[in-house]
Order: structure tokens, then C-alpha cells, then sequence
């Protein structure tokens, strides 16, 4: 609503002062409406540029200005009167086509302020500082932060804007699960930032020809020769087919499981009853069940077992044992 009575003063108040300043006729008239005219056709066309590349825009001009206010000084020093007389004569023409020169170069440049970014970041593959790029489901996830404090990760650690812009839409949505997600996310960028033992960076980059903000990640990753920290499974795929390395925090949890072998000894808290008589059940610190045969008398307490034997299964592993000192007189049985 506003443009249009910006618009309507525009045509209507332009004419009246022209009438009243420069001639009380038609032709009066008609140049404030021209003024006019001209006027909204500016505002129509700075619609469409952002206030950033406005300031952007002056800056390289008055940088234009400036350089030619230089050359003015430097022409005015060399003390050649014909020198100066062309100079004189063309000086006018000079400071323009510099001002236009500094606005146009100002904003066709623009966009490569997001490309140093990206080369001051590369510096790191090229020094050995191997960069990390975070994804949202790493984020939402937090063991990432976990994994920093042990200074597993080396190098630095970015993540795109377009990535805490998503944040910040679940931490506002209706949804209180995703609200705790986004809340929990930006939790952890906070964190991630305050941290003294990885350098860690937001950074303006985004891809404008995909929309998808996955790929978007993947391409900026292969852009800066970084790896990507995830445990979303569709981002390893999508980064396999861009050859970028990926950090699966899934796969790290998996890999990091402890290794036992039959025959060893390991100290167990008995928390409850097995399926079998006189078995015992318990944990691992990473879920691995651990059966304990002839367990069942020491629920509550920990006990010294003897590896027997180890199963995989496609929820993980289980692990059977038997109470240290007690013969082993018959085979493990399942819970």
C-alpha cells in the first residue's frame, strides 16, 4: 500500500512543484511528470536489488570517484599544459566512466565474496587441516560434540547457513518433537562455536540451482575438498556418487563397540533374569547384551564372568557367558 502512495505523491506532488519553481504552464506540468516518471521507474528497478547490493553499488562509485579525484592529482603534477588541457577536457567524462565502472565491477563481484569462503577454507586441505562439513542430522544428533571434546576430529568444522536456517524452523515449529530437535540443534552449534579445541564456522555459501538442501551440502563439500559428518544414510549415498568422503557417526558407534574374544574375563552388573533357568542378563555400556549363565542368584550385583561364545544378530550382538569358577557343563543357551 505504501509503494502506491509513494507512487501517486510521485505523479501528482512532482508536477504541482514544477509548476511552482520552474514554469507556470504546460510545460511545467510535463516535466514534473516526467520527473515523476522517472522517479517510480528508478524505485521499480531497485525493487528488485537487494539493500546489500545497493550499498554495494555506492561503494564501488564513490571508489570510482575517488580513483578519479587521484588521477585529477597525478595529471596536476606531471605540469604538461597540453597533457592538462586533454585531461581538463575529458575529465568529466573520465569520473563518470569510472563511478559506473566502480558500481558495475562492485556488483558483478558479489557473488565471489561466498567463493572466498570457500578459498580461504581450502587452505586447510592444502595445509593438511583436513575440513568437516556438519549436516543437520549430525547437528540434531549431538554426538558430534561428544566426538570433539575427545579430539578425535581434526581440522575445522563448518556448516551452511541454509543449515541454521533449517534449525531455526523446527526450533519455531508447532511440532513440540521437532521444536526439541531444533532447539537441541542450535544447542549444539552454541556449543560448538564456544569450543577452544576445533575452530568451527558458519559459512554463506549455498547452491541456487538445486533445492534440495542434501545435495546442496554434498556439492559444497566437494567444492572444498571437505569431508561430510552425518548418520543420515541418504547423504551417503548422495555423496558416494559425488566421490565425497563421508563420517557416519552410526558407522563410528558401530566401529567403536568393544571386541571381546572366548576366554576372556570381563566384569558384569546383573540386572535381570534370563528367558533360560538360572541365566542372568546385563549390559555393556553401548547395549551389547551380555548373557550370563547361572547368573540368575547374582541379579543386582556384579559378577566376574568367562566369555563362551558370541552371537551376531540383525538387532546387534549378544554375548554368553558363564560365572567365573562354575564348570561349564552344558553349551550357552539364548535368552
Amino acid at each position: 500500500m505504501i509503494v502506491w502512495i509513494f507512487r501517486a505523491a510521485a505523479l501528482i506532488i512532482t508536477p504541482v512543484l514544477t509548476w511552482l519553481t520552474v514554469s507556470k504552464d504546460l510545460k511545467g506540468l510535463a516535466f514534473g511528470v516526467l520527473i515523476g516518471l522517472v522517479i517510480i521507474g528508478i524505485e521499480y528497478v531497485f525493487e528488485s536489488v537487494s539493500l546489500f547490493s545497493l550499498i554495494i553499488a555506492i561503494i564501488g562509485a564513490v571508489a570510482g570517484i575517488i580513483i578519479s579525484k587521484l588521477l585529477d592529482y597525478s595529471v596536476a603534477q606531471i605540469a604538461n599544459p597540453d597533457f592538462n588541457e586533454i585531461w581538463l577536457k575529458y575529465n568529466l567524462i573520465i569520473s563518470y566512466a569510472l563511478a559506473l565502472l566502480g558500481m558495475i565491477v562492485s556488483v558483478k563481484k558479489i557473488p565471489e565474496l561466498d567463493d572466498l569462503d570457500k578459498n580461504i577454507l581450502s587452505v586447510g586441505k592444502k595445509g593438511g587441516k583436513n575440513m568437516k562439513v556438519l549436516d543437520l542430522s549430525a547437528i540434531v544428533d549431538g554426538r558430534v560434540l561428544d566426538i570433539c571434546d575427545t579430539h578425535f576430529i581434526t581440522g575445522g568444522i563448518i556448516t551452511p547457513r541454509f543449515v541454521v536456517q533449517e534449525l531455526h524452523s523446527l526450533a519455531e515449529s508447532p511440532d513440540h518433537i521437532n521444536r526439541a530437535k531444533g532447539r537441541r540443534g542450535l544447542d549444539i552449534l552454541a556449543r560448538l562455536q564456544e569450543s577452544r579445541d576445533i575452530p568451527f564456522r558458519v559459512i554463506d555459501r549455498d547452491i541456487k540451482e538445486t533445492a534440495d538442501n542434501q545435495m546442496k551440502l554434498v556439492i559444497i563439500a566437494k567444492e572444498l575438498g571437505a569431508s561430510i559428518i552425518t548418520i543420515d544414510f541418504n547423504i551417503n549415498k548422495l555423496a558416494a556418487l559425488e566421490n565425497v568422503t563421508v563420517l557416519n557417526v552410526n558407522d563410528l558407534t558401530i566401529a567403536l563397540k568393544p571386541v571381546v574374544l572366548p576366554g576372556e574375563d570381563m566384569n558384569v552388573f546383573v540386572m535381570k533374569d534370563g528367558k533360560e533357568k538360572e541365566q542372568g542378563v546385563g549390559y555393556l555400556d553401548d547395549g551389547t547384551m551380555i548373557v550370563i549363565e547361572d547368573g540368575r542368584d547374582f541379579i543386582g550385583k556384579k559378577v566376574d564372568a568367562v566369555v563362551q561364545s558370541i552371537l551376531q544378530t540383525s538387532q546387534g550382538r549378544i554375548i554368553f557367558t558363564r560365572v567365573k569358577g562354575k564348570a561349564a557343563t552344558q553349551g550357552p543357551k539364548q535368552p
